[in-house]
């Protein structure tokens, strides 16, 4: 019963930071209007705030591995909370931009503790769901993000809704410090992997470098289907943001399904190159349909962004199970830095790309990531 009460304040912690990189979205078009910015200072927010956490995620893992799990997710949870309660209150967007970076540096705690916690009580034959379950948080938090802030942010702003988000990240402190301990698995894949630090294992950064391109699409993708929908289609923004939430619908399912299967047929990697193949066709029918009926659009849009969220369970099996439970929080704290380059990279790029060329071929350009990825993570084999 324990692991399950773990596994689930897990997915709650996490959920309450994936719910503040999405709400970003979400307001997006609020702080547009409240602070005047342009497309590129919009992309500029979404990068620049993700900055944090990929200066402190290695830290962060390793010191889950030396202080544990609750203390590492419980003082970057309250840290988070004061951020965002800063950003709430910020008159510019200069300070804007600094306190959502130091939110991030502090949240990314919850991205190696909860992992880490939750492969500590569960065996590899029930890891892969155990973490589909746990990464449904990215897609929960989208799909919470989605449809409450949106009323939220009409009735308040944009100031509200980050103070409503700095909520949610105290209940999870509160939570994180009640019940998240470390597990018992551990003994025989630690034996081996002893013989090999994390850093050094060549394994690690291949997977870490194929999860990397494939967040490309991910973020940008998620990151501006509402603005696109937006500016580009018409739509309201309660009904782009139901996109979005279809998105994360999509993604809770390919997570939860995929982390099964996976556990079923022995392997992660295949199966990630599966769902990078599927995502490279319906983002690139996304990119065919910029202009089409909504009723080709939208389906596309929905099941491209929803795969493109897919498969990070699978790469977070893998990681751990290449490295072992004792040193996962060193291998995934890696693998989480270089998924958040990516995650900073895409909307730095992404929109002053799209601003040159088109929303057609910013669509063309995130369809190519998956068949990257598909290069770089086939000579793992299975």
């Amino acid at each position: 019963m324990r692991r399950w009460v773990v596994l689930a304040v897990g997915t709650f912690v996490q959920t309450s930071q994936a719910a503040v990189y999405a709400g970003l979205a979400v307001i997006a078009p609020d702080l547009r209007d409240r602070f005047d910015l342009s497309l590129t200072q919009i992309g500029a927010l979404f990068g620049v705030s993700g900055v944090g956490g990929l200066l402190t995620l290695l830290a962060w893992g390793i010191a889950a591995d030396r202080v544990g799990e609750r203390v590492t997710a419980t003082a970057g949870l309250v840290g988070a909370a004061a951020g965002l309660t800063a950003a709430a209150l910020a008159s510019s967007y200069g300070a804007l931009l600094v306190f959502l970076f130091l939110t991030t540096a502090l949240s990314a705690s919850t991205n190696t503790a909860t992992g880490r916690a939750v492969t500590s009580w569960f065996p590899r034959g029930e890891r892969g769901f155990a973490l589909g379950i746990r990464q449904t948080a990215i897609p929960l938090g989208g799909f919470s993000a989605a449809f409450v802030l949106p009323p939220i942010v009409d009735h308040g702003g944009s100031r509200a809704a980050l103070l409503a988000l700095a909520g949610f990240s105290v209940a999870a402190a509160l939570a994180a410090a009640a019940t998240m301990t470390e597990g018992p698995v551990r003994a025989v894949e630690d034996e081996a992997a002893a013989l090999r630090h994390p850093l050094r294992d060549g394994r690690i950064w291949r997977l870490s470098s194929g999860s990397a391109i494939l967040v490309l699409t991910q973020a940008t993708v998620t990151g501006f289907v509402v603005l696109f929908l937006e500016s580009q289609r018409g739509f309201s923004h309660g009904a782009a943001a139901a996109v979005l939430g279809g998105m994360n619908a999509i993604a809770i399912l390919g997570r939860l399904g995929g982390g099964r299967l996976s556990d079923r047929i022995g392997s992660r990697v295949e199966l990630m190159r599966r769902v990078s193949l599927g995502t490279a066709l319906f983002v690139g029918a996304v990119a065919a349909l910029v202009g089409a009926s909504p009723w080709l659009l939208v389906p596309a849009l929905v099941l491209g962004g929803g795969l493109s969220m897919s498969w990070n369970a699978l790469s977070v099996a893998a990681t751990v199970e290449a490295v072992g439970p004792r040193r996962s929080g060193a291998a995934l704290g890696l693998q989480q830095t270089m998924l958040q380059v990516a995650i900073v990279v895409a909307p730095l790029a992404f929109a002053p790309f799209v601003a040159a060329t088109s929303w057609r071929a910013g669509f063309a350009a995130a369809a190519a990531c998956p068949l990257a990825a598909i290069v770089v993570l086939r000579r793992l084999g299975g």
